[in-house]
């Protein structure tokens, strides 16, 4: 099982990341406008830089629902591996079934 802080680390960025996802787009989109002129590009690099770091969909980490595990993530299931494997031998993933050739 994960520390129990990174867990709830992880939920805080999530909701901070729906929060300002509108703002953060529309001031990346006149950011990137070629057209504007540069002072109202600058400006508007500047205020996206005032924006809470953890805003930002990149600090996001995706993590197993049930141990909230970081690596070997699988996105379809949102389940770790290990976890992944233990449902399904299991029965609980319903069509999964242990490979055998």
């Amino acid at each position: 099982m994960s520390r129990l802080s990174l867990i709830n680390q992880g939920k805080k960025r999530e909701k901070l990341v729906n929060k300002y996802s509108s703002k953060r787009k529309s001031l990346k989109a006149l950011a990137k406008n070629k057209e504007l002129p540069l002072e109202e590009r600058f400006e508007a690099s500047m205020k996206l830089s005032q924006l809470p770091r953890n805003s930002s969909s990149v600090r996001l980490r995706s993590r197993c629902e049930i141990t909230g595990r970081p690596r070997g993530y699988y996105r379809k299931f949102k389940l770790s591996r290990i976890v992944l494997r233990d449902m399904a031998l299991s029965g609980l993933i319903p069509g999964m079934t242990k490979s055998s050739w």
